[in-house]
C-alpha cells in the first residue's frame, strides 16, 4: 500500500477519498496508447505502476547450442508425458478389446494382475514427465528477473499496459519459434485430456446393458451342483431337508447372486403348498428350489425350519414360507424369493430349465424397468 494513499480508512486517515493511483489516463489516450510498441509498453506500465525492477537474467541466446539442448530436454519431457497418458487410454479401453478382458480374481496370474497397476503407473508418468518438463522449460528457457511492485488499483492504462506485459511474456518465453515444445505441448494435451476423460465412460455406459443385475447363470439345461461340485438325483434328499446347489458352469460355486437351496417337501407340506401364479409348475416331483438371496438386504437366507416350513435369515429375521411360494411372513422384507423352475435330464440329474424369471437378491429403485 502506497504511504500516499488518502481514502477512507486507508493509513493516510484522511476525511475524503484522494485520487485513486491507477496509471496517468490523463496523460496517455486511448489512441496514443494503441500507437506505442508493445516493448514501451511494458517499461511504461512497469515504470508507472511502481515497479523495480532489480535483477535480470535472459534465457539462452536464439539458436544457440545451449537453447536447442534445452528444448530438446523439454520436448523428450513432454513427449514422454503425452506417451504415458496415450498409453494410459490404450489399456484402458483395450482391455476386452485388443488386449485381454480384465476380470478382478484373487490369486491371478493373468492380464487382470496387471491391468489396475498399469494404469496407476502410466499416469503417475504422465504427471511426473508433465511437472519435469515445466521445471526444465522455466529454468533453462525462460528470462528470470527479480522485481518489486505496490499494489494499487486498476484503470485502462493498467489493463494496456498489462496486455502488453503478458504478450511480452509470451515473447519471451519463445514458444512461437520453439516448434518442437510446441508441438510436444500438444501432443501432451491431447494424451492427456484423453487420460482424465477417458475413466468418465465406466459413470455415463448403461449399468443395466446385458441385463447383468436381472440375470444369473442359471439356464435351460444347466445342472445342479453341490458345493463339492457333485450332481444331485430325486431321491438324494430326505424329505424335509434343504441343500444348497449351484450352477454347473467355471466357478459357479463363487457366483454371488447364483446360490440356490433345493428342498424336499414333506408330504404334509407338498398338500398344502400354493404356489405362486403362473410358477405352479416350477417345482419337480416333491421337490423346490429357491433363491438363497434374501430379497430385502442381500444376506444368505440359510435358516430352514421344516416343522413350521419357514425359512429364516439371520440378518434381520426375514422369514419365508416355503408352501406359499416362499412368501415374505415376518419381517422386513417384501418380497417372494424367487424360485428356480427345475426338471431332471436325461441321466436323471437335475438341472435348470430356464434363468430366475425376475431379479435375484434386493430390491433396487430400477428394478421393474429391466
Amino acid at each position: 500500500m502506497s504511504t500516499h494513499d488518502t481514502r477512507p480508512g486507508s493509513t493516510g486517515g484522511a476525511d475524503t477519498p484522494g485520487p485513486l493511483h491507477g496509471g496517468p489516463d490523463d496523460d496517455y489516450t486511448p489512441e496514443q496508447l494503441a500507437t506505442i510498441p508493445r516493448e514501451d509498453l511494458d517499461r511504461l506500465g512497469a515504470r508507472y505502476d511502481g515497479v523495480e525492477i532489480l535483477h535480470v537474467e535472459p534465457g539462452p541466446e536464439p539458436g544457440s547450442t545451449l537453447e536447442k539442448r534445452a528444448v530438446r530436454q523439454v520436448g523428450l519431457m513432454f513427449g514422454l508425458a503425452g506417451l504415458c497418458a496415450f498409453g494410459f487410454v490404450v489399456v484402458y479401453a483395450g482391455a476386452g478389446w485388443f488386449l485381454p478382458d480384465w476380470q478382478w480374481e484373487l490369486g491371478s496370474s493373468s492380464f487382470s494382475v496387471l491391468y489396475t497397476p498399469l494404469l496407476g503407473l502410466l499416469m503417475a508418468l504422465a504427471f511426473t514427465f508433465v511437472g519435469v518438463g515445466l521445471v526444465l522449460y522455466t529454468k533453462k528457457l525462460l528470462p528470470h528477473e527479480t522485481a518489486v511492485q505496490d499494489k494499487h488499483d486498476g484503470s485502462h492504462f493498467d489493463r494496456v499496459t498489462t496486455g502488453a506485459t503478458l504478450v511480452g511474456g509470451l515473447h519471451d518465453s519463445g514458444l512461437a519459434r520453439r516448434k518442437l515444445i510446441t508441438r510436444s505441448l500438444a501432443f501432451m494435451g491431447g494424451g492427456l485430456g484423453l487420460m482424465l476423460v477417458a475413466p468418465l465412460g465406466g459413470l455415463i455406459k448403461d449399468p443395466n446393458e446385458g441385463d447383468p443385475l436381472g440375470t444369473t447363470e442359471w439356464a435351460e439345461g444347466v445342472r445342479l451342483l453341490r458345493d463339492d461340485g457333485t450332481p444331485i438325483r430325486p431321491g438324494d434328499q430326505e424329505p424335509g431337508s434343504l441343500e444348497t446347489v449351484f450352477p454347473a458352469v467355471p466357478e459357479g460355486n463363487r457366483l454371488a447372486d447364483a446360490a440356490t437351496m433345493l428342498i424336499r417337501l414333506r408330504p404334509s407340506q407338498q398338500e398344502s403348498a400354493v404356489p405362486r401364479s403362473g410358477q405352479e409348475d416350477f417345482g419337480y416331483g416333491d421337490y423346490v428350489a429357491y433363491s438363497k438371496i434374501c430379497t430385502h438386504a442381500g444376506c444368505p437366507v440359510s435358516l430352514y425350519e421344516q416343522e413350521t416350513s419357514r425359512i429364516l435369515c439371520p440378518c434381520h429375521q426375514s422369514q419365508f414360507d416355503v408352501t406359499q411360494g416362499a412368501k415374505p411372513i415376518f419381517g422386513p422384507a417384501t418380497r417372494s424369493l424367487p424360485q428356480l423352475p427345475i426338471t431332471v435330464d436325461d441321466e436323471g440329474f437335475f438341472v435348470a430349465r430356464s434363468d430366475y424369471i425376475e431379479a435375484v437378491g434386493p430390491t433396487y429403485w430400477n428394478r421393474e424397468r429391466i
